[in-house]
């Protein structure tokens, strides 16, 4: 367990391994956290920014995790810090911090990530080849509908419209995965 620290703030091997353990239940559930910076600061760039923030943070604060307790809620706590922090110094008209607050307060658990993103998986299993590479391309090689059409040779438009497609068949069959599980 996590919870025999060393007196000092050395590097002890406990510090060592506790630093290792959040490192990688950092990157077992980094999905979840980035999901949770999206869902209030919008944008890739800034969104992954704030996630490298966080990760950094974490490590630091490694010590603190308590082993059995729910780390996502630690992460997402950090990483809400580090939203506020990133919008005061971008000094943005976006969300007021009270805004934020309130919102993270109702954060979902694990469980509902978790299932969220089972039923994701197995709805993009299921897509017809092109429209999986469509979302391949855009939300995990983050590129825009002009990069992508450039890629495959097709208009913008059609980009656009097949993505929107896509996403609502994604939206639908999400929707039956969970209806199907009870979530």
């Amino acid at each position: 367990m996590m919870n025999d620290r060393p007196s000092s703030a050395g590097d002890g091997p406990a510090d060592n391994d506790s630093t290792l353990r959040v490192q990688q239940l950092f990157v077992r559930h980094q999905g979840i956290v980035k999901a949770f910076i999206l869902s209030l600061q919008p944008g890739f760039a800034d969104a992954d920014d704030v996630l490298q923030e966080t990760f950094l943070v974490i490590t630091r604060r490694a010590a603190d995790f308590r082993e059995g307790t729910n780390f996502v809620a630690w992460a997402c706590s950090i990483a809400r810090l580090k939203l506020f922090e990133a919008r005061r110094k971008a000094a943005s008209p976006g969300l007021s911090e009270a805004a934020l607050a309130a919102l993270c307060e109702d954060a979902p658990d694990d469980t509902y990530f978790q299932a969220r993103l089972g039923a994701l998986r197995a709805c993009l299993g299921k897509l017809a080849p092109r429209a999986k590479e469509l979302v391949w391309l855009r939300y995990h090689g983050e590129l825009a509908s002009q990069e992508i059409a450039i890629r495959l040779a097709w208009k913008e438009p059609a980009v656009r419209v097949a993505l929107a497609k896509a996403r609502v068949v994604l939206r639908e069959c999400v929707q039956a995965q969970l209806a199907k599980g009870g979530a």
